[in-house]
């Protein structure tokens, strides 16, 4: 993807009702490049009344949107597809002056639209069941939408997020209102923008921007959204269920942090293994739920395994990510620059630092290079809490029994891999991690298009996925049709 240009005007106001519109409080946040530390634009903060009309606004186009066949819904959300396709260059660019996301690696738009495209036919399977097991009876269930869904977005890969949740919401015949992070609000915008173009009904899909504080802890409360569906911190995560249990015990699918183990084994391609398990920490500067942040080495190919790892992480090519050359951008913002300096400084500490771990003086922005851990106690703060930046601990291990107790002593569980050649061996490790994915001898980002992802333990609460996600906003209802004579 070629370097792009900042488009002439970046539309920033909140999307209620099919309507773009400012914060009613006229209430504004900047937003700073974390590349040139500049302000790109200046966005609205949803007011408490604000995100209060976007809950009216989609409890209104419930009934009507969700008395459209599937197919109906299904246009519109093909045609949303292919606008997403045509913008992806727009998109990309949004992400990267944002929160640092670089242009050369950016596949979200494709995935998006694939997704929608898959959505806006799926709404058929929406069906219940049948029964004539109870003598004189013909029973029923009958799958129905909750009414409104309040969807709230992360920062790292908002597109995907915005349309992995969305699509099926609305297939299944809900409306949503969708929050975006405060670190990265560009792109949803953008995306309401297409949204418009497309002409969805008024209220069907409403788009605000700010923080937590606000508009996410009012729909977390509120009393006419049924559900709600967050990806992002464990410990947010935990916010939004307090309160939902608070309100009307809303039903809650949750995608959380992750502390995601890597094996590796003697008899592993090590080359392989490193250059695959390196990509995984940097992608998208280490900011990835998934990605392997602990790596668990065999001590007899220590010593190989971690020179060409070091080899490979190091090799990244740093600087502005609206330029096609770079892969490695900054942290997205001030603040988590800090959280991840913080668990640098920490881990210098108790464990040896072998790459990075110090500023990048060639850069003004808040760039973190690619920085590995050896030898760090696996009681210490960086081996148990999720960093969420290019910061890897590698350790060794002897035996098969050792490592699986230390890859699940983690409260995470959201990814897990092992490099072996021993099928009976992977096979052992795929039924005893603790993880909603496990890899075998390939890890993540690796997935699979038509399987569900999600977290164990504290890492989340149900699944997303082709399969899945359609249920995740129907409700079950039994309808008992007494039949005379029968």
């Amino acid at each position: 993807m070629a370097t792009t240009q900042m488009p002439s005007k970046i539309e920033t106001r909140l999307f209620i009702n099919g309507e773009f519109c400012p914060a009613s409080d006229a209430g504004m946040f900047p937003l700073k490049s974390p590349t040139t530390l500049e302000t790109v634009a200046t966005v609205p903060e949803a007011s408490a009344q604000d995100t209060e009309d976007a809950v009216a606004a989609a409890k209104a186009a419930f009934p009507a949107w969700s008395q459209l066949s599937p197919h109906d819904r299904g246009v519109y959300m093909n045609k949303l597809a292919d606008l997403i396709l045509e913008s992806e260059k727009d998109l990309a660019y949004l992400e990267a002056i944002s929160m640092g996301r670089p242009i050369s690696g950016y596949w979200d738009a494709k995935a998006a639209a694939k997704k929608l495209q898959y959505y806006a036919s799926c709404g058929w399977n929406g069906q219940g069941r049948t029964s004539l097991n109870t003598p004189g009876f013909v029973n029923m269930t009958l799958r129905q939408p909750y009414g409104v869904v309040a969807v709230i977005i992360p920062w790292n890969v908002p597109v995907y997020f915005f349309i992995n949740k969305m699509a099926p919401a609305i297939a299944a015949g809900n409306t949503v209102v969708i929050k975006s992070s405060e670190k990265a609000p560009l792109t949803s915008v953008r995306l309401a923008q297409l949204i418009q173009r497309v002409g969805f009904p008024p209220g069907v899909i409403n788009v605000l921007s700010g923080h937590g504080n606000i508009s996410g802890s009012i729909l977390s409360h509120h009393m006419d959204v049924r559900l709600i569906t967050f990806t992002g911190s464990g410990r947010t995560g935990r916010l939004i269920q307090q309160a939902a249990a608070k309100s009307n015990l809303k039903n809650v699918v949750f995608e959380l942090g992750g502390k995601s183990p890597t094996v590796v084994f003697a008899d592993a391609d090590l080359e392989k293994a490193a250059k695959e398990a390196a990509y995984s920490i940097q992608w998208n500067s280490g900011q990835v739920c998934m990605a392997n942040s602990r790596v668990y080495v065999h001590a007899s190919v220590a010593d190989r395994f971690i020179a060409l790892f070091k080899e490979s992480f190091q090799s990244v090519t740093m600087g502005d990510p609206t330029e096609s050359r770079v892969n490695h951008g900054p942290q997205a913002d001030e603040v988590q620059f800090n959280i991840v300096n913080r668990y640098i400084e920490s881990g210098k500490k108790d464990g040896e630092l072998i790459l990075g771990g110090t500023g990048v003086p060639d850069h003004k922005g808040y760039f973190i290079p690619p920085t590995i851990f050896v030898q760090t106690p696996e009681n210490s703060q960086i081996m148990k809490e999720e960093v969420f930046g290019p910061v890897v601990n590698i350790n060794t291990f002897e035996t098969e029994a050792e490592v699986i107790q230390k890859v699940n002593a983690s409260e995470f569980g959201l990814y897990a891999a092992v490099y072996t050649r021993d099928v009976n061996r992977a096979m052992r490790f795929a039924t005893s991690m603790q993880a909603g994915t496990v890899g075998i001898n390939c890890t993540s980002p690796t997935g699979a298009f038509d399987l569900p992802f999600g977290g164990w333990k504290s890492s989340g609460i149900g699944r997303e996925g082709i399969h899945h996600s359609l249920d995740n906003y129907l409700e079950t209802k039994t309808v008992l049709l007494k039949v005379d004579g029968l």
